[in-house]
């Protein structure tokens, strides 16, 4: 048996009471955390409040070489952990279908995932988002500009009145987390790099100065911001320790610019209301 088990957004107590008692009763546990991250603890922290040894591969341990963990779910019980829900990335996708295709049984325990928590905390209604995208850092796409993969997105969601969440991008092991204005230096790269939302906000400014978005930083925790301004203006502000996202609104029915102004200190006049 492999089970798939999403951890939630914030620490070893996000996961949910149905993940947390398939996970301790596991023979042995895998976790992946390139995808995403739980900021609010460690891995010594997860073993020690799960009882469990986990295991922590990366990107090719999970996508090119898994055949050890799919060997040991043909005689085990084996649990692979990823922050959030678990069935978001089609990395996890995959390692599910490489599974059935050897004949061994699955099963997915939901995890809350940052989708849901972003709705959840702006007032933003849930079926009037539409795709979302990544921004990466401007040194992994190797173009200039922003790309076109986030440029689409926003305009085609846009023009359907859609509102859109721009996820930032994370790269495990190559820089350090907090605000990355200062240019990237290999003599970080044993540590991980967040995309912190000002950073976000100004590299979008460069196309939509005037565009309203709504940080939402740390979704999960104990104290989750949510703040609203033109990217022009949230490319000067400070919003924190990560995990950060964007989320940019489309046309606002009257209850969610009634949330923005009030959860998110948005300016109600430069919302698009119908």
């Amino acid at each position: 048996m492999l089970t798939f088990i999403g951890l939630g957004l914030y620490n070893e107590r996000s996961i949910t009471v149905e993940g947390r008692d398939a996970l301790r009763a596991a023979d042995r546990a895998y976790a992946e955390f390139y995808t995403s991250e739980l900021i609010g603890t460690t891995i010594d922290d997860l073993e020690s409040y799960h009882d469990t040894d986990i295991e922590v591969r990366d990107r090719a341990g999970v996508e090119q070489h898994p055949d050890d963990v799919l060997a040991a779910a043909e005689s085990e019980d084996v649990a692979f952990l990823t922050a959030g829900d678990t069935m978001i990335s089609t990395t996890h996708v995959d390692l599910r279908l490489r599974a059935h295709d050897r004949g061994i049984e699955t099963r997915v325990i939901h995890g809350v995932t940052a989708q849901t928590a972003t709705s959840s905390l702006t007032g933003l209604q849930n079926y009037r988002f539409g795709k979302s995208t990544t921004l990466p850092f401007p040194y992994a796409h190797g173009a200039d500009g922003l790309p076109a993969s986030v440029t689409e997105t926003i305009d085609d969601n846009r023009s359907d009145g859609l509102h859109t969440v721009v996820y930032l991008d994370i790269k495990v092991g190559r820089g350090s987390a907090g605000s990355q204005k200062a240019s990237h230096s290999d003599d970080t790269a044993d540590r991980d790099e967040f995309m912190t939302a000002d950073v976000g906000a100004e590299l979008l400014a460069a196309e939509y100065p005037d565009l309203v978005g709504v940080v939402v930083a740390r979704a999960g925790s104990p104290g989750p911001l949510v703040e609203a301004g033109t990217m022009t203006e949230l490319a000067t502000r400070e919003f924190g320790d990560p995990l950060h996202l964007l989320v940019i609104p489309g046309e606002c029915h009257h209850l969610e610019a009634d949330a923005l102004v009030e959860l998110a200190d948005a300016d109600r006049a430069a919302l698009d209301i119908v």
